[in-house]
């Protein structure tokens, strides 16, 4: 790098780093931090912590679910409800871009010797609904049997797209019309309900069951919730034993996760914006390619063309962006992943798109050649 190059970027990058890995990185707001401190504590395998007691009835009452189940994360929440749903070795429906399918280390098959049958993920974050409809088998004695389909919403991997409830009540009519369960790893579903501007609950009515995060867009600094009927949570319950996630005195994190449903849901908004202003200002950006209108909660995926107008290699600028204080996911998929969350303002998005900037022009300008 020139030394112009880092002067500049010095001066831009402010001293402090922006990070836009994932919202996972969110830090505790103070009211989290007070409740904590304060939190009224108890056994909860024994079903005595009253604030994990309060934090899941919360949790089943704002989404419309008979009972609520506090875990560790939203790996152990999915993995806990598909194993509740599913007889050992049933398939499980799910798309090939699902977070489920990428990036749980193959839990059910693993777990309860349950495979994933993938579905092709659309670029709206929709599965193939052709492929969906002949996805479910069990007809034929030579097939695995299908016992769940799992959606998504938002759709991580195609840009945080989000579902309406009534494209997942389509997606799910194949799995109803042969009386199948369908459970959403709702993530980021409070993300998808605020950009919609429903109720969580509506989205959630689709479904059976729902895993959604405390630690991302709502800030928590740890924990997920399973919310279902109460004959779902009670085998759910045991499957988490199971798995090592029975907790003992855990209302010291569930504090953070009753502050984070009572708090943070509607600042999600202000994420969205950020993440709308971000895509816009990359667009701008000679050599960046991304389509700013598909950006719909916090989550946006970028690439890097060179001067031919061919795909390029984006480490060079994702090395170049840290180097300046901005952190972005690289994927090996050939896309950059920005993510916005609390804690990030729409100055330091401002920030961020000034050291684009400077890092595209300096990483697709030539190096001098020496005599």
């Amino acid at each position: 790098m020139s030394s112009s190059y880092e002067a500049r970027i010095g001066a831009l990058s402010g001293g402090e780093k922006i990070d836009l890995r994932s919202d996972t990185v969110t830090l505790p707001s103070p009211a989290m931090r007070e409740a904590m401190y304060r939190a009224e504590v108890g056994d909860d395998v024994y079903g005595e912590d009253p604030t994990v007691n309060q934090l899941e009835e919360l949790a089943a009452s704002m989404l419309g679910k008979e009972a609520g189940l506090f875990v560790v994360s939203g790996t152990m929440g999915n993995a806990v409800s598909m194993l509740a749903h599913c007889r050992r070795g049933d398939e499980i429906v799910m798309g090939d871009r699902a977070h489920t399918y990428l990036y749980e280390v193959g839990g059910p098959a693993r777990l309860n010797g349950s495979p994933s049958r993938p579905v092709p993920n659309l670029a709206d974050g929709t599965l193939d609904r052709e492929r969906l409809a002949r996805a479910f088998q069990g007809d034929d004695i030579h097939e695995a049997r299908t016992g769940l389909l799992c959606l998504e919403d938002t759709q991580n991997m195609c840009g945080g797209r989000v579902l309406s409830a009534a494209t997942l009540r389509e997606l799910a009519a194949p799995a109803r019309a042969r009386n199948l369960p369908v459970h959403m790893d709702g993530a980021r579903v409070f993300n998808a309900a605020v950009a919609l501007g429903v109720p969580v609950s509506a989205l959630a009515a689709e479904v059976d069951s729902v895993q959604f995060c405390l630690s991302k867009g709502l800030s928590a600094p740890v924990g997920s919730m399973v919310v279902g009927s109460h004959a779902f949570i009670d085998e759910a319950r045991r499957i988490r034993k199971l798995l090592g996630g029975g907790m003992r005195q855990a209302g010291i994190i569930a504090a953070a996760g009753v502050v984070a449903l009572t708090e943070m849901v509607d600042r999600l908004a202000e994420d969205h914006a950020n993440a709308r202003r971000l895509a816009e200002g990359l667009a701008q950006v000679p050599g960046i390619t991304i389509a700013p209108e598909t950006v719909e909660t916090n989550i946006l995926f970028f690439g890097v063309r060179d001067a031919d107008g061919a795909a390029a290699d984006i480490t060079p600028l994702v090395t170049a962006a840290a180097r300046a204080g901005v952190l972005f996911s690289g994927g090996d998929d050939g896309r950059i992943r920005a993510v916005t969350h609390y804690g990030i303002s729409a100055a330091e998005i401002e920030r961020a798109l000034a050291v684009v900037s400077e890092a595209m022009q300096e990483t697709q300008t030539p190096n001098p050649v020496e005599a």
